[in-house]
């Protein structure tokens, strides 16, 4: 169960995050990152469908559109861990 990627009827995706049987509740992520706690005994009410992991991983990191970007096309500026100099010599080659 936890690990598990459903979807409701609505199109919601979300990940079980945690099942706590001595509060019977159930931890919910969503997609956009907001966690949800539903009952345990309502689990099985819930119309839900089985569903696969995203394929696009950014959906609940903190990743600005233009740094993703950059990094899957390289056309970013230099990484920060990297000296602006390092860069020069690597533009020289």
């Amino acid at each position: 169960m936890i690990g598990d990627w459903y979807r409701r009827p609505g199109g919601n995706l979300f990940e079980v995050v945690a099942v706590d049987e001595e509060d019977g509740t159930v931890d919910i992520q969503h997609f956009d990152g907001t966690v949800e706690e539903i009952e345990l005994e309502s689990w099985p009410d819930i119309l839900l469908e089985s569903a696969e992991a995203p394929e696009d991983w950014s959906g609940s990191v903190d990743v600005e559109a233009d740094d993703f970007y950059a990094e899957a096309t390289g056309n970013g500026s230099y990484n920060d861990w990297e000296s602006a100099l390092d860069q020069l010599d690597l533009d020289r080659a």
